[in-house]
C-alpha cells in the first residue's frame, strides 16, 4: 500500500475530487509503468513468520535497508514502518503481516522495471541474509495459521483488523496472509481511462489465471488455484469486485468519484493519529456529518488516503492499478507489467482487446471472475475456455510490446519478459497446478520445499 498522503488543503466541492483524479491525465509520451510487489518474509531456519521487534526482526531489516540505501525512513511513532526514495520515487512499505512491499518508481519501460527489481533483490538479500530472513514468492502463506502471524505497528491496520470481520469472511486473511504483484499505468484522457479500465477489468481473470499461485492453506491444498483471488470475493464487497457500473453509459472521472464517496471509510489521519471512522461514508464526512469529527471537513490527504482503501479488481487513482495477480517468484514479476503494457499502451492491441470483451455482459464477467480462482484456465465465458482467451491476449501483448520498440542494450524489446507466461500457456497449466503436482509427487505431501523453490 502507498504511504499515507499529506496535503491538508480543505475540500469544498465535489469538483475538486474529480480534478484531483483528472490531474493524472498525461500525453502518451509521458506514460510510465509502476510495479508493486509483495513478498512474505520467513525465518530461514524453521520457516516461521518474522516478528517486527528484535535483533532479527522486520524493524531491524528496515533499519539495515535505510543505512544501505540512504532512503528516508517512514516513521509511525518510534517505529520505522517503511522507506522512501526521495529522488527516484520508489518506496518500501509493510503490509499488515510483515509482507515486504516494493513500490517501484515510475519508469519508462519494462527493462527498467527488471533492473529496478534485480537491484532491490540484491539490496534486500544483503541485509536479510545475515538476519536469517528469506522471502517467499507465493500469493498466500502456504503453512501458517492466521494466529501465527505477527502484526506490524501501523495504526491504520489496527482499525482495519477490527472492521474486517464485520463485512466479510476473509478480510483478515487478505491482510495478513496474501501477497500480490500490481502494475500501475497511465491514461491520456478521460475516454482513454474508461477504455483501459473496461478492458482491464474484463480481462483481470486472465491475469489471475496466469499468475495463480496460492493453492495451499496451513500446509494442505485448499481446493483453489488462486485462493488469494477467492479471498477477495468475500473480503468487503462494498469496496471490491468487478465494478459493473464502469461499463454503463456516462462512465468517467465523476462516476468514479460518486462511487468512492459512498464506499465506507476506514480512518482519518490527523498528525500521527489514526481516527477510526470505519463504516461511515466519505460523502457524510464531506457534508460535515461524520459522528467522530462533527463539523470537520475532509482534506485532499483524506481523499487520497480514502481512494487507497478501495479494492476493486482495477483501481483508479491518478493512474490505473491492475490488482488481479498473485505474488510470484522474482523471475515472473516483470511478466505482469509486460502483459498489461503490451495490451494497454499500444492502441492496436487495446482496440483488439476491446473487441474480445465488448460483447460480454456484467453477469458473464462476474461469473468468469467467480470461477477463475477455482478453475483457472478451465473457467469459461460464452462457451470459450479462459485458456483460449489468455492465448489471444498474450499474442496481442507480444505484438504491442514489439510495436512499442523499447530496446535494451542487447537489442531485445520488452516482449522477452512475456517468456514465463508463454511457458505457462505451452504447458497448459497454471503455476498452481504445477505446484500441486509437486506437492503430490516430489514434495511428498509437504509444502516445506516451497520455501526453497519459490524463495526470492
Amino acid at each position: 500500500m502507498a504511504r499515507d498522503q499529506i496535503d491538508m488543503t480543505p475540500l469544498n466541492s465535489r469538483d475538486e475530487l474529480v480534478a484531483w483524479i483528472e490531474a493524472g491525465v498525461k500525453p502518451p509520451s509521458e506514460f510510465r509503468i509502476g510495479t508493486e510487489h509483495e513478498k512474505t518474509p520467513f525465518t530461514l531456519e524453521g520457516h516461521h513468520p518474522v516478528p517486527y521487534d528484535g535483533a532479527r526482526g522486520i524493524g531491524a531489516l528496515l533499519e539495515g535497508m535505510k543505512i544501505l540505501l540512504g532512503w528516508e525512513p517512514i516513521m509511525e511513532g518510534p517505529h520505522i514502518i517503511g522507506l522512501h526514495d526521495v529522488t527516484g520515487g520508489g518506496a518500501i512499505s509493510l503490509e499488515p503481516g510483515g509482507q515486504f512491499e516494493l513500490s517501484g518508481a515510475p519508469v519508462d519501460n519494462v527493462h527498467q522495471t527488471h533492473s529496478e527489481l534485480m537491484a532491490h533483490l540484491a539490496q534486500v538479500r544483503e541485509i536479510a541474509a545475515p538476519l536469517g530472513i528469506g522471502f517467499l514468492g507465493l500469493g498466500m502463506t502456504p503453512s501458517w495459521s492466521r494466529d501465527d502471524i505477527p502484526v506490524m505497528p501501523k495504526g491504520r491496520y489496527k482499525i482495519m483488523t477490527n472492521y474486517m470481520p464485520k463485512v466479510g469472511r476473509y478480510g483478515l486473511d487478505m491482510m495478513y496472509r496474501t501477497c500480490t504483484v500490481q502494475t500501475n499505468l497511465d491514461f491520456s484522457s478521460e475516454a482513454d481511462m474508461v477504455k483501459k479500465l473496461r478492458v482491464s477489468v474484463a480481462l483481470q481473470p486472465v491475469a489471475t489465471a496466469l499468475f495463480a499461485n496460492s493453492p495451499f492453506t496451513e500446509g494442505k491444498p485448499n481446493g483453489f488455484l488462486s485462493f488469494r483471488s477467492e479471498i477477495w470475493r468475500d473480503t468487503d464487497n462494498a469496496r471490491s469486485g468487478m465494478i459493473p457500473w464502469a461499463f454503463e453509459d456516462g462512465m468517467g472521472f465523476e462516476r468514479w468519484v460518486d462511487y468512492a464517496l459512498d464506499v465506507p471509510m476506514y480512518f482519518v489521519k490527523r498528525g500521527d493519529d489514526y481516527i477510526d471512522v470505519s463504516g461511515s461514508s466519505f460523502r457524510d464526512f464531506f457534508d460535515g456529518r461524520n459522528d467522530k469529527m462533527p463539523g470537520e471537513r475532509p482534506t485532499l490527504s483524506d481523499w487520497a488516503n480514502h481512494l487507497s482503501t478501495i479494492f476493486p479488481e482495477v483501481r483508479l487513482k491518478r493512474y490505473l492499478e491492475m490488482r488481479g495477480a498473485d505474488g510470484v517468484p522474482w523471475g515472473r514479476l516483470p511478466a505482469l507489467p509486460a502483459f498489461w503494457v503490451g495490451l494497454l499502451y499500444d492502441d492496436q492491441s487495446l482496440d483488439a482487446a476491446w473487441e474480445i470483451v465488448k460483447g460480454w455482459d456484467a453477469w458473464e464477467r462476474q461469473a468468469l471472475r467467480d470461477d477463475v480462482p477455482r478453475l483457472g484456465f478451465k473457467a469459461k465465458i460464452r462457451n470459450r475456455f479462459l485458456f483460449e482467451i489468455a492465448k489471444e491476449c498474450l499474442v496481442l501483448a507480444h505484438a504491442g510490446l514489439r510495436r512499442r520498440g523499447r530496446i535494451d542494450s542487447f537489442g531485445n524489446d520488452e516482449s522477452r519478459y512475456l517468456a514465463p507466461l508463454e511457458d505457462i500457456l505451452a504447458s497448459g497449466r497454471t503455476p498452481a497446478e504445477e505446484m500441486l503436482e509437486k506437492f503430490n509427487g516430489a514434495w511428498q505431501g509437504s509444502v516445506e520445499p516451497a520455501y526453497d523453490e519459490y524463495a526470492f
